[in-house]
């Protein structure tokens, strides 16, 4: 079986390890990691629309599994996402484009001849809906059945709870590691930044490994959908607003955002929140690729969110498959420059609007 590594995007990669290895399926073969080589080399010509670059790199990623030996190309297309939010927002939707570029970009290799076909491959793309995880279970199977010999349903449902529970296990890793480096910061009075971005981001060859050039400089990075999530922590910073009743929960955002669909827009929009709030987090770096037209709508009040309690805010925006580096090292410098020069007194600042420092924040000793 293949699977573009390029599930990583979407956060989910812990969840397919875990479904398929509850399955019993043998060898799971996945791509490389995104690069314009394998772009140009994959996946060029295959996709009928101009389109963002995360877009035109699962192309490349498809290109590349079928010079690989598989029997089974696995590429879902991804409805809705598991969100932490979840109850706190109208739904958690993911990028329409994405999802249905999984079509679009199948037809490119259909357009002259089956290529699935000629090398024995079975395309199998499913309706996943991960925000509701109880009827998950009905469209995997239905898109496996004819694949997997003798699959039930009944093992799809349990390779589904499977799959959710390395998901978790491995967001709760993520999690207690945020909270690791949030506190080395506290203990050390330094400075970190916080990414803002996509899930596929991540991915060093989309988000062009903006966020290690600034770990080169010895800046702890954060990424928003990995922030820790503890009571004690979050009802210390949104204390004033749950006072004033802005807010119902720590985790609200009605106040800064009411068309609560997008999961990832909601989490964007909920850390900056975090941002503004939280003293050691002096710098917000936003990423953002070519023509993305969900986040056109958020880097106003994003912007605003993060300013408004004198947070340091920076944007790259409109990346693609060419990684400028030189316009990079030098924004990047620049950067450091401000956090170099601002950080000690915005912590300050933001320490003044908050009640005394929790204790699990400065007295923790790791086991």
């Amino acid at each position: 079986m293949g699977i573009p590594k390029f599930l990583n995007i979407w956060g989910t990669h812990q969840f397919w390890v875990g479904f398929f290895q509850a399955l019993g399926v043998g060898k799971v073969v996945f791509s490389s990691d995104t690069s314009e080589e394998q772009y140009r080399t994959y996946g060029k010509g295959r996709i009928s629309m101009d389109s963002c670059y995360p877009v035109k790199a699962l192309a490349g990623h498809i290109g590349e599994l079928l010079q690989k030996d598989i029997n089974l190309l696995f590429v879902p297309m991804i409805y809705s996402l598991p969100s932490f939010l979840r109850g706190h927002v109208i739904d958690s939707l993911s990028c329409t484009r994405v999802m249905m570029s999984v079509e679009n970009i199948k037809a490119g290799f259909l357009r002259e001849r089956d290529e699935f076909k000629e090398r024995g491959i079975s395309f199998v793309s499913p309706f996943v809906p991960f925000g509701e995880p109880e009827i998950l279970p009905k469209y995997l199977w239905e898109s496996l059945k004819e694949v997997i010999p003798n699959l039930s349903f009944e093992e799809t449902a349990k390779a589904v709870k499977e799959g959710f529970n390395q998901l978790e296990a491995f967001e709760k890793r993520m999690r207690e590691k945020s909270l690791e480096i949030i506190r080395w910061c506290v203990r050390n009075q330094r400075p970190a930044l916080l990414v803002l971005a996509r899930p596929y981001h991540m991915d060093p060859g989309i988000g062009h490994e903006i966020d290690s050039e600034f770990q080169a400089y010895g800046y702890p990075v954060l990424w928003y959908n990995y922030l820790p999530l503890e009571d004690w922590l979050l009802n210390w910073l949104f204390e004033e607003d749950l006072r004033k009743g802005f807010i119902k929960s720590p985790l609200d955002i009605s106040d800064v955002w009411t068309s609560s669909y997008s999961a990832n827009t909601n989490e964007i929009l909920w850390a900056s929140k975090f941002a503004a709030r939280f003293p050691w987090i002096t710098g917000v770096i936003r990423l953002s690729s070519y023509e993305c037209g969900m986040d056109q709508p958020t880097f106003t009040p994003v912007q605003r969110i993060v300013e408004s309690s004198g947070t340091l805010y920076f944007k790259f925006g409109e990346l693609d498959e060419t990684k400028p580096a030189g316009s990079v090292k030098i924004r990047v410098e620049t950067i450091v420059y401000y956090l170099e020069k601002y950080s000690k007194d915005i912590i300050e600042k933001k320490l003044k609007r908050l009640s005394p420092i929790p204790k699990l924040l400065v007295d923790f000793s790791p086991k």
